[in-house]
């Protein structure tokens, strides 16, 4: 039986906020506990609904989504967050995880793409809009140093600081290109069995427990 995702919702823009309920509510594997427009009425009710998954806006009055991610996470981390955002700037992409977001899609996602975003970082596989992880890898390979709001980062100075076996190292530019594993087994041509061992040594060495901060601090990191 199909575990029935309980999510609440944090859109300023009213009729985002109800096109998205009406269309997350006709689904019967989700159901929507909330919604809300403001960022700390967005934490508080996460904080007394315990969703299992916070569909969270960038752009919110009284704080931000960034911030209100950040406060969920350190007070009930199990909840999970999926950014969903107009936004597609590597700050707003890098501060969203740095501060705990389990996944980011755009608001040009269709219905189909958001449910399947929300059921995937559910299940704890972070989910990275491929636009965004595309806009962020350009960017990457153009300049060895990008200037976020936090500060310079230079993707040179990160190049493999965990260890990470070649093979790794492959297998994390796949990730942050939003292959899953059965399509990263058929590009490297090995086993899916293989492919997770790898997905998970990755994890490990990265001391991080989602896909999506991995693909995060690879790209924090300059490790692709």
């Amino acid at each position: 039986m199909t575990k029935t995702v309980k999510v609440t919702i944090v859109e300023d823009h009213d009729m985002t906020r109800m096109g998205l309920s009406f269309a997350l509510s006709n689904n019967e594997s989700i159901e929507v506990l909330g919604a809300c427009a403001d960022g700390m009425e967005g934490v508080n009710q996460a904080l007394e609904l315990k969703p299992d998954l916070v569909i969270m806006d960038i752009g919110l009055p009284t704080i931000d989504g960034i911030e209100a991610t950040r406060k969920i996470k350190n007070a009930v981390p199990e909840i999970k967050v999926l950014m969903n955002t107009s936004r597609d700037n590597e700050d707003d992409i890098l501060d969203s995880f740095a501060a705990g977001a389990d996944g980011y899609i755009t608001k040009g996602a269709t219905s189909e793409q958001t449910i399947s975003a929300i059921k995937a970082v559910s299940e704890g596989v972070g989910w990275l809009d491929p636009a965004i992880a595309r806009v962020v890898l350009s960017n990457i390979r153009k300049n060895s140093q990008i200037e976020t709001k936090k500060g310079v980062i230079d993707y040179k100075k990160g190049k493999n600081l965990y260890g990470l076996t070649e093979r790794e190292m492959e297998v994390l530019a796949l990730l942050v290109e939003g292959l899953k594993n059965p399509q990263i087994s058929k590009k490297l041509v090995i086993t899916l069995a293989t492919t997770k061992t790898h997905v998970h040594n990755i994890l490990q060495k990265l001391y991080v427990n989602t896909r999506s901060k991995a693909v995060a601090t690879a790209m924090k990191d300059g490790l692709v």
